[in-house]
């Protein structure tokens, strides 16, 4: 059984210049027969990497979606969630934080409005923790995202294989890939996308974070807009 230690990283990230995500992908699939996770939130970039795993490649048995209900996600998105499931029969994987669950009873034990009070430890109780067991629970040796260098400055740098802060593979197919890249596959391929993308979201987070992106803004300008973030600290 493969092990997040049994990788050249530096001759993978080699290997992967100027691949197709889709033979990335395929690697990861062959490479990493057990413990392959795919962590998404649904935004188009996560949908296309899962249009590859699941109407592509079709491993057997499928790789897991773990997807982190924070509570806090617009409607549209959930709903967008429920039909990705049903499209591609997906293995979902939803985990969220365990004291709660609705957004009220959040609120109620955490105070209103946390994510203005204390972004930091909303993030942690809706996101980092949970995402943390999901990836404990799921024995996860390699996790599968779908960042893009473009996409911020924080990223720019963004290898296609990586090690993250407990040792585990970060494999981002995407890393070489600008958005109108996604976008083309996603015309060529007809593959569904949250409808909040048609409606100036370019990047879609929770609902109290997330905002339309202006014309020539950053692609995720929208989110935390005002904050002086850039990360919710999953990726960091």
């Amino acid at each position: 059984m493969a092990t997040s230690t049994s990788f050249d990283l530096d001759a993978l990230n080699q290997q992967f210049e100027g691949a197709h995500p889709r033979d990335i992908l395929a690697w990861a699939v062959a490479a990493i027969p057990q413990g392959l996770v795919q962590t998404s939130a649904f935004n188009v970039d996560d949908v296309m990497i899962t249009d590859l795993l699941y109407r592509e490649l079709k491993p057997t048995p499928a790789v897991p979606v773990l997807f982190l209900d924070t509570l806090h996600h617009f409607p549209e998105t959930l709903e967008f969630v429920q039909k990705a499931k049903d499209t591609y029969q997906l293995d979902l994987r939803t985990y969220k934080i365990r004291e709660v669950d609705s957004r009220a009873a959040f609120a109620e034990r955490y105070g209103d409005r946390l994510w203005e009070t204390n972004v930091e430890q909303f993030h942690y109780l809706t996101k980092i923790e949970p995402l943390q067991r999901g990836l404990a629970e799921l024995n996860t040796v390699a996790w599968i995202t779908g960042r893009r260098r473009d996409q911020a400055v924080t990223r720019a740098d963004m290898p296609y294989v990586e090690r993250d802060k407990d040792g585990r593979l970060k494999i981002n197919p995407l890393a070489a890939w600008t958005r109108k890249q996604t976008w083309a596959y996603v015309a060529e391929h007809h593959v569904i996308y949250n409808p909040l993308h048609d409606r100036g979201y370019a990047s879609i987070g929770d609902e109290p974070l997330t905002t339309p992106v202006g014309e020539g803004e950053d692609e995720r300008a929208g989110r935390w807009r005002g904050m002086g973030k850039t990360e919710c600290g999953i990726h960091i």
